[in-house]
C-alpha cells in the first residue's frame, strides 16, 4: 500500500515536470562539442567518429590551457568566470554558495540534480554542521546561471548533442575549479557528490581529477544516453531523437560522458566511491546502474552500494534521505 502511494507521489513529481518541458530540434553542433573541431559538413557518424576521439583524449576534461585562477569569495559565495564561454552571458559566471564548518579541512562540492529550482539548504547544514564544509555550485544553465526566458534547463541536456557535451564538459571544468580554488583556501580533502545528472558531472570530475578523494553518486547509472533513451524525465528528448539517431550511435555520440568508459580513473586507489540507487526509479532505469557497477568491480573500485526501496523524486523523503544522509557522512568522515 505505501509503496503504491509513493509510486504515485513520483508519477505526479514527474508530469508536473514534464509539463513545462518542450521539444526542440535535433542537431549535432559539433563546432560547441569538441574544441579542436575545424567546421565542415559532417553527418552522424562524422560526429561519432570525433566523440571517439574525445574517449581516448586524456586531456578532454582538462582546464584549458592559460585557465588563471581569478575568483571571489565574500559573504557565503564564490565566484569564478567559466573556462568555456557561450552564447548565454549568464552561464559564463559560475557562482558557489558556501556553507562553511568550523573545521575547514574538508570541503564537499555538490551538484545538484537537473533542473533543480534551489540548492539543498538542509543538506549544506546536514553536513557542515559535522565537520565539512559545503560548497554547493550552480551547473550551467541553473539558478544565477539560467537562460533569459527559459522554463527549464533546456540546454543543458537537450537533442543538441553538441551542446549537451558542451554543457557537460562546462559543468566538468567548473566543478574542477572550484577545486583549485578551495585548495588555494587551504581545504586539505576534497570530495564530491552528485544527485541525477549531477552524478554524472560529479563522477566525471572525480575521474579526471586526483584531488578528489571520495564521490558520492545519487541516483547514477554509467549511460547518459541511456537515461535520456528510456527515463522518465527525458520523453521529450527521445522523441526529438526518434528517426535521427538510434540508440547504438547516440551512446557513440555521447561516449565521453559514459561513466563506464572512466571506470579505470574511478578505480584508482586513493579514491573511495558511494552509489546510490533507487529501486523504482523510472527516471534513472535500475537497471542501467548494473554495467556500470560491473565495470567498477572490475577494475577494483572501492565502492559502496546503497540500494533504496523508493523512486527517483521520493528519494528525496524520509526515511530514504536520512539513510543515504547517514551512510554519506559515515563515508565522508571515516
Amino acid at each position: 500500500m505505501y509503496h503504491s502511494w509513493l509510486d504515485r507521489w513520483d508519477d505526479r513529481r514527474a508530469q508536473r515536470g514534464n509539463a513545462v518541458k518542450e521539444r526542440t530540434a535535433f542537431r549535432l553542433d559539433p563546432e560547441v562539442a569538441f574544441p579542436s573541431f575545424e567546421k565542415e559538413e559532417i553527418g552522424i557518424e562524422g560526429f561519432c567518429d570525433l566523440a571517439d576521439q574525445a574517449v581516448a583524449d586524456a586531456s578532454f576534461f582538462d582546464q584549458p590551457t592559460g585557465s588563471g585562477l581569478i575568483f571571489e569569495w565574500q559573504n557565503g559565495w564564490i565566484e569564478f568566470p567559466s573556462d568555456i564561454s557561450t552564447d548565454t552571458a549568464e552561464n559564463n559566471l559560475v557562482r558557489a554558495k558556501v556553507t562553511e564548518s568550523k573545521s575547514q579541512k574538508h570541503a564537499l562540492i555538490i551538484f545538484h540534480h537537473w533542473n533543480a529550482s534551489a540548492r539543498y539548504r538542509q543538506i549544506a547544514r546536514f553536513f557542515s554542521r559535522r565537520g565539512i564544509t559545503v560548497v554547493e555550485i550552480a551547473m550551467p544553465y541553473h539558478f544565477e546561471r539560467s537562460r533569459p526566458g527559459s522554463r527549464h534547463a533546456d540546454y543543458m541536456l537537450s537533442p543538441d548533442l553538441g551542446r549537451t557535451i558542451q554543457s557537460v564538459r562546462q559543468a566538468v571544468l567548473d566543478g574542477r575549479k572550484l577545486i583549485r580554488v578551495l585548495e588555494h583556501r587551504g581545504y586539505e580533502q576534497i570530495s564530491v557528490m552528485g544527485l541525477s545528472l549531477g552524478s554524472w558531472v560529479a563522477g566525471l570530475v572525480a575521474a579526471n581529477d586526483s584531488a578528489v578523494q571520495k564521490a558520492v553518486l545519487c541516483l547514477a547509472a554509467g549511460s547518459l544516453a541511456d537515461m535520456v533513451w528510456t527515463g522518465r524525465a527525458t520523453e521529450h528528448i527521445r522523441a526529438s531523437l526518434a528517426g535521427q539517431i538510434d540508440l547504438t550511435q547516440l551512446n557513440r555520440a555521447w561516449g565521453s560522458l559514459n561513466l563506464e568508459n572512466y571506470a579505470e580513473q574511478l578505480a584508482r586507489p586513493d579514491l573511495r566511491l558511494q552509489i546510490v540507487l533507487a529501486q523504482r526509479d523510472t527516471v534513472v532505469l535500475p537497471h542501467l546502474s548494473q554495467p556500470l557497477i560491473a565495470k567498477l568491480t572490475q577494475a577494483g573500485a572501492r565502492a559502496d552500494v546503497l540500494e533504496l526501496n523508493c523512486g527517483h523524486y521520493s528519494f528525496a523523503l524520509p526515511p530514504y534521505i536520512l539513510r543515504s544522509g547517514l551512510r554519506t557522512l559515515r563515508l565522508l568522515t571515516g
